[in-house]
């Protein structure tokens, strides 16, 4: 009777399945998590550790999380999980941004514009726990570990009063002050926009050179040099025509030379420097410089404005260039940054005469009534009329847009509340001094957002938070009725509406009658009925949220957003951390790409080219959108499509593989019972413990701490690839299917394999958490337990010298394997052999590898996988490779010439026959 001895070999099988089935199988594992409660079961497992806090920049609740949700969420969850295995207690609390603009128009979209206030509040609270809601529903299915129960949200009413007491805070430090100066305006919105909220974009505008009659042609000539300057005209050229209403002055550089012309239109004054290219746009080519004067010697000389019967005066200013136009520049304070900060040197006045809807006041003469944009034709005319418009030409250039309209906006002055940047606080530091400061102290990944963030501080405007809007944090300030300014007892009237606050939310201020706090005063002040900045919403959650969460700390160990937060969330609770503390919130920060699709473009709807996170999760898992994020440089952007996720499908099969391999290898393994002394192991088993717990260490030690996910995941599938499937699991199948089950070499092996399968979960555990803990359950034999709740793997360790002399040892090994494999896979090619186990290889080595390979004495032949290994030494090393002339043992498929010589046995050689019948084969080394 013939033996089946595929039956007398140990191949294993796993309840761990080939196919992941992810997208099918995560969102039951989802549910599960919850329903167990891991969360707070971790936050019981940590109590103690030392604290890792990576605070949550909370998204805007309003619409479905995108791609780049997804990048941000999985990021802080990587960070988190791996924070939390390096043995800190690393709490994560997600939170969403819910006041502002956005919300406000969803709002009206939906149930119109007349609606009382506090009703359209009442709605746009409602808006904002659906949007929540949906959001949280899709981050949960990401696999991002978090307290969903308890998110903190600015629209709570405990954070918004402590939102109010940062504002507070900010006031009582010195840095709050009220004043009318330029800032950026949206017509649609008919609010002030912060710096983040505008973008850049293309407009087409008029660019035209206007002519500023010389009131004073004597004074002129004196300054020029020359007899006579009668009619003479000052040119300025400026891309926005509705401005010139507003003019108060003409502004020259002091260093600047000036030139006087003299063409067919009269005198001319122009910046020498420009001067060929104005007059040939004006059509007087050749026209000669009669007289040259610098900036400083026309300072004061008087103008006719060109169409108001006002006369306005030359000035000096810095900000003046030789880049484009006259080297004259129109100056409207009311309209300008540098228009205003130079008026204000000139004290210059701000008449500001466009409303906020865009409009010219009903006594703007000539403009009355139009639209800024319907003015520049209606102004080009009035030039036009009074022959003062010398070239007029369309010009594309960058322009100011609203983020959320898309539409441009315009500079305007009006009464705003600003955080001074240069103004010096209580103490006498000035901010701007004390977030640079901060700013040096903070550690950035990647390290080029110093640079970034030290730019936008230094060249930043004051910070105007305050808007006109009505869903938003009010600015809880009474003020005096006549003199503008705010009640003596700013600061304890301000914590008393936060109290009320607290109870009833903003609410609370806007029902509030003054009478109630003020009494008898009541009647000289009024309530301010300007709301806060959504970025300073956000900004002051470090107050708002890690100072009054018990779990939490503060500062923040990092805060990571993507790279458009230096200019917003990053900024913004830089600047409230320091008004109000002194430093920043946070000791690092993280700045990850924007996502473009596999072409480098931009993602749009109209395109088609948009990935949304959901389809992932549906169609592949979210896995295979983790792994990507992870194995991306988010440094940069970070490219996605069709293709890109199907290579990330494959690196993850192979990962599942080796995983599914292991498994099944330690099915019959008891590390409590079956486990082998480390001084025991074969030297093969001690060298691959010894790889994996570098490998650990390069992961865990070096790439996880630095956030560097990328390299991490290359470190871990180039050790899956090479040191494990095309060394080590190779070499090992032998041992591992044909020695006896229970035998010192089986099991030694299995030793290893659980050591560096618990090690390889663990690594492996943030970022493919639901594949990590469903191997996790397999290798434990508990659905209940997690690799969150442990640490890093705990290797065995040799000392010093015998780890270094063992890894020498077989990196040569391997070298010259590496070699012979490449010969044998040669005479494959020649069909000479099959199977490398049909080869025989002979090995001359030199002095420094021959000791080396003798060592392993007849197990070399293992190492090989070759059925026989004939080894000499010589002056160098050659190998060669023969093929076997023996036959083919039918269990364990080496070739041997004892093959069919055991009664009873068949085609089996005699090891196998000693494995089956007697004592086992002794390996000592592989």
């Amino acid at each position: 009777m013939s033996i089946d001895y595929r039956k007398t070999v140990n191949l294993l099988d796993t309840p761990f399945p080939m196919r992941g089935d992810l997208a099918k199988r995560e969102p039951a594992w989802v549910k599960r998590w919850q329903e167990e409660k891991r969360y707070d079961k971790l936050r019981k497992l940590t109590a103690g550790r030392p604290k890792f806090i990576l605070h949550d920049g909370p998204p805007y609740a309003n619409g479905d999380i995108h791609i780049g949700h997804a990048v941000n969420k999985v990021l802080k969850d990587i960070i988190v999980r791996s924070r939390t295995l390096s043995g800190f207690d690393a709490p994560y609390v997600p939170g969403w941004d819910c006041h502002g603009l956005p919300i406000e128009l969803m709002v009206e979209k939906l149930h119109g514009k007349n609606i009382p206030a506090a009703r359209f509040r009442e709605l746009c609270r409602e808006y904002a726990k659906e949007q929540i809601a949906r959001q949280k529903k899709d981050f949960i299915r990401l696999g991002v570990l978090g307290d969903w129960d308890n998110p903190y949200l600015t629209m709570d009413f405990k954070t918004e009063a402590d939102i109010v007491r940062t504002l507070g805070k900010i006031n009582d430090n010195g840095y709050l002050f009220k004043g009318e100066k330029p800032v950026h305006w949206c017509i649609e919105c008919g609010s002030a926009l912060a710096e983040a909220e505008v973008e850049y974009e293309d407009k087409v505008s008029p660019a035209v050179d206007v002519g500023f009659p010389v009131v004073d042609a004597a004074a002129l000539a004196e300054a020029f040099g020359v007899d006579n300057a009668d009619n003479a005209l000052a040119v300025i050229w400026t891309t926005t025509p509705w401005t010139l209403p507003a003019n108060q002055a003409v502004a020259l550089s002091p260093t600047l030379a000036y030139g006087l012309y003299r063409t067919q239109r009269g005198l001319l004054v122009l910046a020498k420097e420009l001067a060929e290219a104005a007059l040939a746009r004006y059509g007087f080519d050749g026209s000669p410089c009669i007289g040259e004067a610098n900036g400083e010697a026309l300072e004061g000389l008087r103008l006719s404005h060109p169409f108001y019967a006002r006369q306005v005066p030359f000035i000096l200013g810095d900000h003046v260039t030789t880049d484009a136009g006259t080297g004259l520049v129109h100056t409207a304070p009311a309209h300008g940054l540098e228009d205003f900060q130079v008026g204000r040197a000139y004290d210059l006045p701000i008449d500001n005469p466009v409303m906020d809807d865009g409009r010219y006041k009903s006594d703007t003469e000539f403009f009355a009534g139009l639209s800024v944009w319907e003015a520049n034709p209606a102004v080009l005319a009035k030039l036009e009329e009074n022959g003062v418009l010398l070239a007029h030409v369309k010009l594309t250039h960058s322009y100011p847009h609203c983020w959320r309209h898309k539409t441009p906006i315009i500079f305007r002055a009006t009464a705003q509340w600003f955080i001074g940047m240069d103004k010096p606080g209580k103490d006498g530091e000035p901010l701007r001094k004390r977030a640079r400061q901060a700013v040096d102290v903070t550690e950035f990944f990647p390290a080029w957002g110093r640079a970034r963030l030290e730019a936008m501080i230094g060249g930043r405007p004051d910070w105007c938070v305050s808007r006109q809007r009505n869903w938003g944090v009010p600015m809880t300030f009474f003020v005096h009725r006549e003199t503008g300014e705010l009640h003596p007892r700013s600061g304890p009237l301000l914590e008393e509406v936060a109290l009320r606050i607290e109870q009833q939310g903003i609410e609370a201020w806007f029902s509030l009658d003054p009478k109630e706090l003020l009494g008898d005063e009541a009647d000289n002040y009024r309530k301010l009925t300007d709301t806060l900045d959504v970025w300073f919403d956000s900004g002051s959650t470090h107050f708002a949220v890690l100072k009054q969460r018990p779990e939490l700390a503060w500062p923040a160990d990092l805060y990571l957003e993507g790279s458009d937060q230096h200019r917003g969330w990053f900024q913004s609770s830089l600047l409230t951390g320091c008004a109000t503390i002194g430093r920043a919130p946070y000791k690092q920060l993280l700045t990850h790409g924007f996502v473009v699709d596999g072409k480098g473009m931009k993602m749009s709807k109209s395109k088609g080219n948009v990935v949304a996170p959901q389809k992932v999760n549906d169609s592949l898992g979210a896995d295979i959108l983790r792994l990507w994020v992870a194995s991306t440089d988010y440094s940069g952007e970070l490219a996605i499509s069709d293709e890109i996720l199907k290579r990330v499908t494959e690196s993850y099969r192979r990962l599942r593989n080796t995983l599914r391999f292991l498994l099944a290898n330690l099915s019959d393994f008891d590390p409590i019972n079956d486990a082998v002394p480390f001084a025991d192991l074969l030297e093969l088993d001690r060298y691959a413990i010894l790889m994996a717990s570098q490998l650990q260490e390069r992961v865990a030690g070096d790439c996880y701490t630095r956030y560097a996910f990328h390299q991490a995941m290359q470190e871990i599938v180039g050790y899956c690839g090479e040191e494990m499937g095309a060394f080590y699991l190779d070499v090992l199948k032998d041992r591992l299917y044909t020695t006896g089950a229970d035998s010192r070499a089986r099991r030694s092996a299995q030793t290893a394999l659980y050591h560096i399968t618990r090690s390889l979960l663990l690594l492996l555990g943030p970022v493919l958490c639901f594949t990590a803990d469903e191997a996790w359950a397999v290798l434990t034999g508990s659905d209940e337990e997690s690799t969150l709740f442990h640490t890093w793997h705990e290797f065995p360790q040799l000392p010093a010298e015998e780890a270094e002399a063992l890894s020498a040892k077989w990196e040569a090994i391997r070298a010259l394997r590496a070699q012979a494999n490449k010969d044998i896979e040669a005479l494959r090619g020649a069909d000479k052999i099959g199977s490398s186990l049909q080869a025989e290889l002979t090995i001359v080595a030199d002095e420094t590898l021959y000791p080396l390979l003798a060592s392993i004495e007849d197990d070399l032949k293992f190492v090989f996988i070759v059925s026989r290994v004939t080894l000499a030494a010589g002056d160098e090393t050659r190998l060669t490779v023969g093929a076997s002339a023996h036959e083919k043992c039918d269990r364990c498929w080496h070739y041997s010439a004892d093959v069919g010589q055991h009664a009873g046995h068949g085609d089996i050689c005699g090891r196998c026959v000693d494995n089956l019948d007697g004592k086992g084969e002794v390996r000592r080394y592989a």
